[in-house]
């Protein structure tokens, strides 16, 4: 990218994997890294953003240099923010301290934080925006666009076998799906900060909706689990008492079944990424309403030839009308308890709309 140095892209480059530490907060904040260079080019400091109401990564590496900051170029990974909320702004404590250049990949899609580089040019400050840009919006893809399109992204949870069942006709099949694709789930589930499900599944089921390791502890951070129907719950289920080693599991009822409200609610309180789990009635509604951003489905090789369906009616009669998604990977979860057969996850975006018809001219 032209007006910037080698050693700036290394140091986003850096920037990068300070953001992307394991085990940071991923919401309702994105991941932001920054790397502090002085005028040689060599390293002044770093920093990162650890999670709500903790310094911004800029402020944090501002700390460790103090006073040496004056003059250094500040490398960041998204545009530092302009608003004063639980922090305070990011390019007023930048001008403050004195620093003669920012460079920055992501532009700040958060009206309300957009801004700062703004900001930063008026007071006279160099800036150039885009290095790695593309990087460090698919860091924060969900973060993106639950800013842009004001509600949370949606992953569509589903396990089946071959055949398209996702519990036998008895109900005995708790899970169709192996060993190592629950772990999997597990891992998935701890990147959402909201796991979903319907009143029905609930009735049925009684899921914790807990992240667990592979010893089926629970994790110390565990998402919001979300109950969504009308239907009152049982005071017994699982969900409503507290989780042993856990010491916030806080689960929400949402007494409605439109999509939209159901998700409007949880935008409302700043929930980014939504981990859908529920039964087919609950992912047929999504599907219908357009609210399924990102699909992942774990295939058993096994047939029931009966059974609950792994997603209900969709109003589809005839093969052209088929809900085709896009495939984005194929991977075969290798089985990690002797005897079971290795399954088969397919992530999937939704299909892209169909154009309109163009008219003659």
């Amino acid at each position: 990218m032209a007006g910037t140095s080698d050693v700036e892209r290394d140091a986003m480059r850096r920037a990068l994997e300070l953001a992307a530490r394991p085990g940071a907060p991923l919401h309702p904040n994105p991941r932001v890294g920054c790397v502090l260079l002085r005028p040689d080019g060599s390293t002044l400091a770093e920093g990162h953003h650890r999670g709500v109401g903790t310094p911004h990564a800029e402020v944090d590496a501002l700390a460790r240099a103090g006073a040496e900051a004056r003059g250094a170029t500040a490398v960041v990974t998204l545009e530092p923010c302009d608003h004063t909320g639980r922090t305070g702004p990011c390019s007023q404590a930048l001008v403050a301290a004195g620093v003669r250049r920012v460079v920055l990949a992501q532009r700040d899609p958060n009206p309300l934080a957009a801004g700062g580089a703004q900001t930063l040019r008026a007071a006279g400050i160099e800036v150039e925006a885009g290095l790695m840009a593309a990087e460090a919006t698919a860091l924060n893809r969900v973060w993106t666009f639950a800013v842009e399109h004001g509600r949370p992204f949606v992953t569509w949870k589903l396990a089946t076998t071959i055949d398209g069942r996702s519990a036998a006709a008895d109900g005995t099949s708790r899970w169709v799906s192996s060993t190592a694709s629950r772990r999997d789930t597990h891992r998935l589930r701890a990147l959402a900060d909201t796991m979903l499900v319907g009143t029905g599944t609930v009735a049925v089921d009684d899921p914790l909706l807990t992240v667990r390791d592979a010893d089926d502890r629970p994790l110390p951070r565990q998402p919001l689990r979300v109950v969504m129907g009308r239907r009152d719950l049982d005071p017994g289920t699982r969900l409503l008492a507290p989780v042993a080693g856990v010491d916030d599991a806080p689960t929400l009822h949402l007494r409605t079944r439109d999509p939209h409200e159901a998700l409007a609610e949880l935008a409302a309180r700043e929930r980014r990424h939504v981990f859908l789990e529920g039964g087919p009635t609950l992912a047929a509604s999504f599907l219908a309403a357009g609210l399924v951003d990102e699909v992942v489905a774990y295939v058993a090789p096994f047939l029931l030839g009966a059974g609950r369906s792994a997603v209900a009616d969709l109003g589809i009669t005839t093969i052209a009308d088929a809900w085709r998604p896009e495939v984005l990977d194929v991977a075969v979860l290798e089985p990690v308890v002797a005897g079971e057969q290795p399954d088969v996850r397919f992530t999937l975006a939704p299909p892209a709309p169909t154009p309109p018809a163009r008219g003659d001219a």
